[in-house]
């Protein structure tokens, strides 16, 4: 039987939760992650509460600890995070089953580590490595169960109608209309961590209604709505509109690895290995999937 004899000060450390239970440090890791054991994060550690820990322990009962709360295996077969038009349509176009709840990479990151889906789509910038998700991602789920996994390079830049003047950077969008994406988006973080670097005052510009996702900001433009937007080339292409370029960015997926090897990831990712995946990210233009399936990082 455990011994409930706890340290006298209000907190413990992982190494301590470890030796109390006897376990490994990355068991304890694990059960935090999934928030199996109560637990507070404060300057980059984790900490665990010894009065709610003594609790959690007393509630064990024979074959192991009753604990609450998710576990990676009740993760729901949902897709979370950026709305990105190939990945939409190769889920449904495989059948695989997987469910999708897109409202922005932030988003989707934070409800991933929260256990609310199998896998998140991200595209999210870090202004001070210069690098695409890995950072967000490590700091957001260092103890998961979880892998990142490149899905595609995608050409982003300003859309608008053909036929008006053509911004060729983000300093030229002063007194234009613009369809802005919602803060919870890797698009929005984008923008004003680009529009910063080149002096642009977003006060100069004029906001339309905020879109969730790609082909709302791009649909928002093609009725007249605004002057132009932060989209893909793939999404203005598909709606008729110009397209200036202005970076190429990483998709990835962050995926619970156990789910990985569950139907309905295999079917879809066996998918996107095939012609037609291939056929169709050629028709929509602006994709490069020549490291789809590539493991980026490891929890």
């Amino acid at each position: 039987m455990t011994d409930l004899s706890l340290p006298d000060h209000e907190y413990l450390t992982v190494k301590e939760l470890a030796a109390l239970l006897r376990l490994k440090e990355r068991k304890v890791y694990d059960l935090a992650a999934s928030g199996a054991v109560p637990c507070s994060k404060a300057t980059g550690k984790l900490l665990f509460p010894a009065a709610e820990i003594r609790q959690w322990i007393e509630q064990a009962k024979s074959g192991g600890l009753s604990v609450p709360g998710p576990s990676a295996a009740a993760r729901p077969a949902i897709v979370l995070g950026s709305h990105d038009p190939l990945l939409d349509w190769a889920i449904r176009q495989s059948r695989c089953g997987l469910a999708t709840f897109f409202d922005g990479s932030l988003d989707g990151l934070g409800r991933f580590a929260a256990g609310e889906g199998v896998a998140a789509g991200l595209h999210i910038h870090d202004a001070k490595s210069e690098q695409w998700n890995v950072p967000a991602v490590s700091d957001a789920v260092p103890h998961q169960n979880a892998v990142l996994i490149s899905f595609a390079t995608r050409r982003r830049g300003l859309v608008f109608l053909p036929g008006t003047t053509k911004p060729a950077r983000l300093s030229d969008l002063a007194g234009k209309r613009m369809v802005p994406r919602q803060a919870e988006s890797g698009t929005d973080t984008l923008f004003r961590e680009l529009a910063a670097k080149e002096g642009l005052d977003l006060s100069e510009l004029a906001f339309a209604d905020v879109a969730r996702t790609e082909d709302d900001a791009v649909e928002a433009v093609r009725r007249g709505d605004a002057d132009v937007t932060f989209g893909l080339e793939a999404v203005a292409r598909s709606y008729g509109l110009e397209f200036c370029p202005i970076v190429e960015e990483q998709f990835a997926l962050v995926v619970d690895r156990k789910a990985w090897f569950d139907e309905p990831l295999q079917k879809l990712m066996d998918f996107c290995g095939g012609k037609p995946f291939a056929s169709r990210a050629a028709a929509y233009g602006g994709y490069d999937i020549t490291r789809l399936g590539n493991v980026i990082w490891n929890a």
